[in-house]
């Protein structure tokens, strides 16, 4: 685990599995969408990577709706996996990442299964996972908070995005910070 600030050229934002199948059924899915998208343009605005994946889309479909507009240009490999790094070609999109990248922000779902096991990898490769506290979720609370707290207890960063986003700012009045606020502003 790491006890310094994030920076953003030492970070990538990981988005995983937000499907409308699976969206249909998890708990504050309005706020999981919600938040995604603004750590999405936080990225965007602070030229962070960032990396997608989708679980098994024949069968679970793509993003939802409002998280798909946003997905052109992104990585995206399809998966089977719930380690996200047990998959080939989202590990190679990983190794493909500048040496400052030690840390990936992770959002989507399930709390308690694709993240924390994605979580768990990129520990054991000596990666920081910083997981979206208020941009993941599961089907039921029970086992988002279950897996937050197992999340925490095995050494990732968990927080919420306002937190997140702003210590990836670092500062007022620059021109990412004017970009970024009125999307702060809207997750108010």
């Amino acid at each position: 685990m790491t006890s310094s600030l994030l920076r953003p050229e030492n970070c990538c934002l990981h988005i995983i599995d937000p499907q409308q199948s699976l969206m249909a059924h998890i708990h504050e899915a309005d706020r999981v969408v919600a938040n995604i998208s603004r750590m999405i343009e936080c990225a965007r605005i602070l030229k962070i990577p960032i990396l997608a994946n989708t679980q098994y889309q024949k069968g679970l479909g793509p993003y939802v709706p409002q998280l798909e507009e946003m997905m052109a240009g992104i990585p995206r490999p399809d998966k089977t996996e719930f380690n996200a790094l047990d998959n080939m070609e989202t590990r190679a999109i990983i190794d493909k990442l500048p040496d400052a990248v030690t840390t990936l922000i992770l959002a989507g779902v399930e709390t308690h299964i694709c993240i924390y096991q994605t979580a768990m990898g990129l520990l054991e490769r000596g990666l920081t996972p910083w997981v979206v506290a208020d941009a993941v979720s599961s089907r039921s609370k029970a086992n988002y908070d279950l897996g937050l707290a197992r999340l925490t207890a095995a050494g990732a960063v968990v927080g919420p995005a306002e937190m997140i986003i702003y210590e990836l700012l670092g500062r007022a009045g620059t021109p990412e910070f004017k970009a970024m606020l009125p999307y702060v502003v809207s997750g108010e």
